[in-house]
């Protein structure tokens, strides 16, 4: 059940606090990192040491928690959903977490037989807009798809729009998905979306800060968007207005030192707005799987080259390139006139012309030179460049 920790001492601890603590409170945070979870947990009990930097009202709000925390009920009903409860420390936790400092999990509810720690080593989150577009939830399905085929995690929140079509877009790779909720991890949030979280705890993993039974809420989205993006080496926003809570998602993976990316959209999109503010900013644009494994991935995980289409005439040697471009597009030319354009000496032009009209793209008028219908195309896409 602990993932290494000790089940009579921390394990009870820090089961407790996830019951008391509202996740992300560095408050609660310091108190463990300067006294230890024991006496915390026992000051808490008990409520007459009162720990500093907080107000009475703040204090007595936790003890009033505190008395109502069961944590051996928690666990066993944990165990009976098939839910287990992580340490930090312990042999399956992610150390990455242990970058968000005072503001790291107590601790971490997990549905799934899959290790978290191995997972995220190689993991990638892609977020963005709840209503999002058709385009919106194309994109998060091929670049989530993409990136499980190339043996990458994908982590998102299991809300609708972008982070929905994230998940699908894994699991109909068959790869690997964790969802991470901003409730308790026995009860799938959003009610819509319980088939897909129930699939993905079958085939991947099902995280959460809060004990079982808890429900979300508004700030519980807002500081559940930490642990994506410290759990993760990047985050990809697809599609997100200005108040997107995928921002928040973004801007703590920019914090914590993650790469930060961005799918473009159409200029004229509001649910692009905050993606393209992103990009004028330290995010990097990407637009399919290929360039963001580039920018996360091992040394050597390269996009292709993006080129467009190749055209007859980038067969041609470079000389020959030349005379075709030296040639006037509506009217015939002389030989020394053509030399002059492309730079040359007449005899090569005139070797040159011999060989373009071999190949259909120049026929002969006399002394003179033109263009043959099926060059004019070729000719006009490459004019400029040699």
């Amino acid at each position: 059940m602990t993932g290494g920790a000790d089940p009579g001492g921390e394990l009870l601890d820090r089961v407790f606090l996830s019951r008391v603590v509202e996740p992300g409170d560095e408050v609660v945070g310091r108190w463990v990192r300067e006294f230890g979870v024991g006496d915390v947990a026992r000051r808490l009990r008990e409520g007459v040491e009162v720990l500093p930097g907080v107000s009475p009202r703040r204090w007595e709000g936790l003890r009033a928690r505190a008395t109502r925390a069961e944590p051996a009920r928690d666990l066993a009903a944990a165990r009976d959903a098939g839910v287990r409860f992580l340490c930090p420390g312990g042999v399956e936790w992610p150390g990455q977490l242990d970058d968000l400092g005072d503001a790291r999990p107590m601790g971490l509810w997990v549905r799934g037989r899959a290790s978290l720690r191995m997972w995220a080593l190689r993991s990638v989150a892609v977020v963005g807009a709840r209503a999002c577009t058709e385009y919106g939830a194309h994109m998060a399905t091929t670049l989530a798809g993409g990136l499980a085929e190339r043996g990458w995690v994908v982590v998102s929140g299991g809300a609708y729009g972008v982070d929905g079509a994230a998940h699908r877009g894994a699991l109909g790779s068959g790869g690997a998905t964790v969802a991470v909720l901003a409730c308790g991890v026995d009860r799938p949030y959003p009610r819509g979306h319980t088939q897909l979280i129930n699939r993905i705890a079958d085939q991947g993993l099902v995280i959460g800060e809060l004990p079982p039974g808890e429900h979300p809420t508004p700030s519980r989205f807002i500081v559940r968007n930490r642990v994506i993006a410290a759990l993760t080496r990047g985050t990809v926003v697809v599609e997100a207005a200005h108040r997107s809570g995928s921002l928040v998602t973004a801007r703590a993976a920019q914090r914590l030192g993650r790469h930060t990316m961005g799918v473009p959209g159409a200029a004229t999109s509001g649910l692009s707005a905050g993606v393209h503010e992103l990009l004028r900013g330290d995010a990097v644009l990407v637009t399919d799987a290929a360039e963001v494994v580039e920018l996360i991935g091992d040394m050597g995980e390269l996009a292709p080259e993006r080129r467009g289409p190749v055209l007859p005439r980038d067969l041609l040697e470079p000389a020959a390139r030349r005379v075709l471009a030296a040639l006037p597009g509506r009217r015939a030319a002389r030989a020394d006139e053509i030399a002059r354009g492309a730079q040359t000496t007449e005899d090569d032009a005139i070797a040159r012309l011999y060989e373009l009209r071999s190949l259909g793209y120049v026929e002969r008028h006399g002394d003179s030179w033109k263009l043959t219908r099926q060059a004019l195309t070729s000719v006009r896409a490459g004019r400029g460049g040699c």
